[in-house]
C-alpha cells in the first residue's frame, strides 16, 4: 500500500480516464500487437488479480494502462517511458509523489528490463502483462511482432532470430516467474496451450 490516499475518488476517476483516453489515442492500429486492445486486456486481468491482493487499485489500474507508454519497443529501442508517463501526468496536475511512484511501478513490470517487481502493484501489473504473453492471444501477439520485425518464423539452421525462439527465450518461462497465487493459476491452461501449439507446430514441420 502506498500514502497516496489524499488524492480524492473524483481525481482518481479523472485520471484514470485521461489515461484511458491518451492510451487510445496513441496505441489504436498498432501492429506488433503491443495495440489498445492488449492494455485493455492488461487493465481487465489486473483488476482481477488484485481482487485478491492487498493493493492499491487506483495505482494497480493507472499503471496498467499506462504499462507500454514510452516502451523502447515502440520507440526505435530507445526507452522513453518515464519521460512520456511523467509527461501525461503533468498534464493531469498529478503531483511528484504520483509520478514517482507509476514511474517506478511501470520501470519494474517490463520482461525485458530484467527488473524485480518490488511492490505488489508492480507485481500484479507485471502478471497482468505476461498473462497477455500466453496463451492464444499470447501466440498471435508473438507472430504478429516478428511479422512488423521481419523475423522468419522458424529456421532451425539459424534460430536465434525467429518468433518461434521467442517461444523458448520468454513465453515458457513466464508461468514460473507469476508474482502472485491468482496469476500462476491464471497461467497453468495459458501456459499448457503454449506447450500444445509448439508440438503442433514441430510435428507439423518435421512432417514436411
Amino acid at each position: 500500500m502506498t500514502g497516496l490516499n489524499y488524492i480524492c475518488q473524483m481525481d482518481k476517476d479523472r485520471i484514470l480516464k485521461a489515461a484511458e483516453n491518451h492510451i487510445k489515442q496513441l496505441f489504436s492500429g498498432e501492429g506488433t500487437g503491443h495495440d489498445y486492445f492488449h492494455i485493455e486486456r492488461v487493465v481487465v486481468n489486473s483488476k482481477k488479480i488484485a481482487e485478491n491482493e492487498n493493493s492499491d487499485l487506483f495505482l494497480v489500474e493507472l499503471a496498467a494502462r499506462l504499462h507500454d507508454l514510452g516502451d523502447y519497443k515502440l520507440n526505435d529501442g530507445k526507452d522513453r517511458s518515464e519521460e512520456q508517463i511523467t509527461e501525461f501526468l503533468k498534464t493531469q496536475n498529478a503531483d511528484s509523489e504520483l509520478i514517482s511512484k507509476m514511474v517506478e511501478i511501470v520501470s519494474q513490470v517490463s520482461f525485458s528490463k530484467g527488473e524485480k517487481a518490488v511492490s505488489i502493484e508492480a507485481q500484479i501489473v507485471q502478471d497482468a502483462d505476461r498473462l497477455d504473453a500466453m496463451g492464444a492471444i499470447g501466440i498471435a501477439r508473438c507472430f504478429a511482432y516478428g511479422g512488423k520485425k521481419e523475423r522468419e518464423i522458424w529456421n532451425p539452421e539459424n534460430p536465434a532470430d525467429t518468433s518461434l525462439q521467442h517461444f523458448y527465450d520468454k513465453l515458457l518461462k513466464l508461468k514460473e516467474l507469476m508474482n502472485t497465487q491468482t496469476g500462476r493459476k491464471m497461467a497453468e491452461e495459458r501456459h499448457q496451450f503454449l506447450e500444445e501449439f509448439l508440438k503442433r507446430f514441430l510435428d507439423e514441420w518435421n512432417s514436411e
